[in-house]
């Protein structure tokens, strides 16, 4: 899968090691590493859909953020992204069309229940 970066300082503290480490600590520095070694390795966003989505639960979000997936690492923080393909792969009975899906945008590490 194809992945760009909100911003340059983003993709920065995801593509050096000891900034990320600095950024989010040893143990969510780890599992970044692990979910974006899974990202880029599939082909599409299809392989990591419910119910194939353990442990890592990648789902999308609702409210504020529709349009947003979320992926879990250390409670409660997410790793947040977007599908980035032109037009987003839709269902024709509504919602995203993962196995479409093969761009996507990193917007960051948040606690999205707080």
């Amino acid at each position: 899968m194809e992945i760009i970066f909100s911003s340059a300082k983003l993709k920065k503290q995801f593509n050096e090691g000891r900034v990320m480490v600095k950024g989010h600590g040893p143990r969510r520095a780890k599992l970044l590493q692990i979910i974006m070694e899974s990202l880029r390795a599939a082909p599409n966003l299809g392989v990591l859909a419910p119910p194939y989505s353990p442990p890592h639960r990648c789902h999308e979000l609702t409210g504020n953020l529709k349009g947003v997936l979320s992926v879990d690492l250390d409670h409660p923080y997410r790793l947040l992204f977007c599908p980035k393909n032109d037009p987003v792969p839709m269902r024709e009975e509504g919602g995203l069309n993962w196995s479409h899906v093969t761009y996507i945008e990193i917007k960051g590490v948040e606690d999205t229940h707080g």
